[in-house]
């Protein structure tokens, strides 16, 4: 595999053809991920805007992880952490599309698994690449493990609480519904 160089002024693993072909696709994919995720946690919930953007979110946190540990595989002493963190904003994000696919009862699981999944992604660029933009890179090696978290924490708390209050209504809908559904299996 080629040496580490630079492409348009930023720093590149590798200019192996491979390597950057799959680099493009997993940049185009963060970027989608990037944008869609914070269109779907903007959106009015349940919205068709919050879902198709979630969906598009979760198909392009698909592609970041696949694209990563194939990368990660390419240069394993150097980008093994950075599938870690993959797997971890993919493992929460598919709890949390998991949990409003499957129709579970409450907002706690779908919150928190997609908020999760949103930062650890930033995390890992940040971590890859913060050395090398403006501005970030003048911060201590630290920060771009916890910054992206010390942020998303308050936030996705305080959509936690947020969707906790509204919770006794859309409880009462889902025990109304399941009653029903339990009525029409006794009338049969």
């Amino acid at each position: 595999m080629a040496d580490a160089s630079r492409i348009l002024g930023d720093q590149v693993g590798s200019t192996a053809p491979a390597f950057l072909a799959i680099l493009a696709v997993h940049v185009i994919a963060g970027l989608t991920a990037v944008i869609t995720g914070a269109v779907a946690a903007l959106a009015r919930k349940g919205s068709p805007r919050h879902i198709g953007a979630g969906q598009w979110f979760y198909r392009a946190i698909s592609v970041v992880f696949a694209t990563a540990a194939v990368l990660a595989a390419m240069r394993w002493r150097q980008d093994y952490y950075l599938l870690i963190i993959g797997a971890v904003a993919f493992s929460a994000a598919t709890a949390g599309y998991l949990h409003r696919r499957r129709r579970r009862p409450g907002d706690a699981g779908h919150i928190a698994g997609m908020g999760i999944g949103y930062t650890a992604m930033l995390t890992a660029f940040y971590v890859d690449n913060g050395p090398h933009l403006p501005l970030w890179d003048r911060l201590p090696a630290l920060s771009f493990w916890f910054l992206p978290s010390a942020i998303a924490a308050p936030v996705i708390t305080r959509a936690l609480i947020r969707a906790n209050k509204n919770q006794p209504r859309r409880a009462a809908r889902y025990q109304s519904g399941q009653n029903q559904w339990k009525r029409a299996a006794d009338d049969r």
